[in-house]
């Protein structure tokens, strides 16, 4: 593996996560309880004796960057090789965001030449998923491949959020249709990429010629090698899932509560490395109850939790239910109040008697339809919400929103509750 550079793409702004990525990037974000959704690519190359990392950031990366640090959760603060952030920069000559994740690998050619690596690969920071790097290497080598894809199925009704794999009899790729309307297979590219390191560089200067190029390696880039190399697809059958959108994170997370159905993060062969806080035990009252969940160190229960996951620091008192739903780091749950079905970012204050997730009214939300229509509501980091308030599906509580930015005691379903401004704060805009 001392040829090899995995590069993580972890730019994207996930709009599609609502509330959740308004002030982090998407691989920021908390999954099962105590990890960021970046630790399993992470942990993924650590495990596959890759020691070679850049990380590609852009959007709100503050968290991010804090989160990696010099890299020892991953043992990767090493003076050879370890972890690099890479940023978009400001040089002499010009100063440019990237413009697609092709765009971003070229920009950052110079940190490639520097690590002297022979293949190079490609890899999305915002899926939650185990894998050994070195078999798809392995992989690629046996088969003399200029590019290798890691391709997955999903069900056909979500193929379309994703690049379309056509493989022969011996796995090379004869088509790659990305994100098309009607797809004809449920055999999807993974956003993973295995390229030797000459095609890559004549690749991505390639695509700077073509002026009506996304600059995307799903889009642009692999379609067009397909045509004129050798471009293989490696199937990978373990569990993988794009968390990308409100549902599709929300379901990866009860995922995790079905040992048939989830990933397993409990196997002491393939570990998942994070950056812990130091915390105490979680402690459970006499009247607390708790059943088919994961709660985190840090947390106090009193009342009921059912089919949920609990970051570390979540308090939950005595009378209250949650079902079925995800809360963040330090949120605090006031005495009976229900959660059902809900996902709470961190440091959430819910006021005593409230009910999130109420009634069987299922129409989405007025702001985000496509996003927030599965009957799950969303809150964002630091709101307050006060006590005896009922607030229906599909409702969105937007960051740092005090008891005072309610109207009523009533968020009908498709609801969302937005910061109002003071007067000092519309003059002073």
């Amino acid at each position: 593996m001392e040829d090899v550079l995995a590069l993580i793409l972890a730019g994207g702004r996930g709009e599609r996560l609502s509330v959740f990525t308004e002030e982090r990037a998407k691989p920021a974000v908390t999954f099962a309880g105590k990890y960021r959704i970046i630790d399993f690519t992470l942990s993924n190359c650590v495990n596959s004796g890759i020691s070679k990392v850049g990380v590609l950031t852009q959007y709100r990366p503050r968290s991010l960057h804090e989160h990696i640090g010099s890299g020892r959760p991953w043992d990767l603060d090493r003076s050879r090789g370890g972890v690099a952030i890479l940023q978009p920069y400001e040089a002499r000559s010009s100063y440019e965001w990237y413009k697609g994740t092709a765009d971003a690998v070229y920009q950052n050619l110079y940190f490639i030449e520097e690590q002297r690596a022979k293949e190079i690969l490609i890899l999305a920071g915002d899926h939650i998923y185990k894998m050994h790097y070195d078999e798809m290497i392995a992989f690629h080598q046996a088969k003399e491949a200029d590019v290798t894809v890691g391709v997955s199925t999903v069900p056909i009704e979500d193929a379309s959020r994703f690049g379309i794999m056509t493989l022969d009899e011996d796995d090379a790729v004869i088509a790659f249709d990305e994100k098309p309307p009607r797809p004809k297979s449920n055999i999807v590219s993974m956003g993973i990429y295995m390229f030797n390191r000459e095609i890559l560089f004549s690749a991505l200067e390639d695509d700077v010629r073509h002026r009506d190029s996304a600059h995307d390696f799903g889009r642009d880039v692999v379609p067009r090698l397909v045509k004129t190399k050798r471009v293989y697809g490696y199937r990978f059958a373990g569990y993988w899932r794009d968390v990308g959108t409100v549902e599709s994170y929300w379901r990866a997370n009860m995922d995790l509560l079905d040992s048939n159905k989830g990933l397993d993060v409990y196997d002491p062969e393939y570990v998942v490395h994070t950056k812990s806080a130091e915390r105490p035990p979680a402690k459970f009252g006499a009247a607390a109850r708790v059943s088919d969940s994961l709660v985190s160190h840090g947390c106090i229960i009193h009342g009921e939790v059912r089919h949920s996951v609990l970051s570390p620091g979540v308090v939950v008192h005595k009378g209250a239910v949650v079902v079925d739903s995800i809360i963040f780091d330090n949120s605090v749950l006031g005495s009976n109040t229900v959660v059902n079905k809900c996902i709470l970012d961190k440091e959430v204050w819910v006021g005593a008697g409230s009910y999130l997730g109420f009634g069987d009214d299922y129409r989405a939300n007025i702001e985000e339809p496509e996003y927030l229509c599965s009957g799950i509501t969303v809150v964002g980091k630091r709101a307050r919400i006060p006590a005896g308030t009922k607030i229906g599906r599909n409702c969105k509580v937007n960051p740092s929103v005090r008891e005072t930015d309610f109207v009523g005691e009533v968020v009908p379903s498709g609801g969302t509750v937005a910061k109002r401004l003071t007067i000092v704060e519309r003059v002073g805009s």
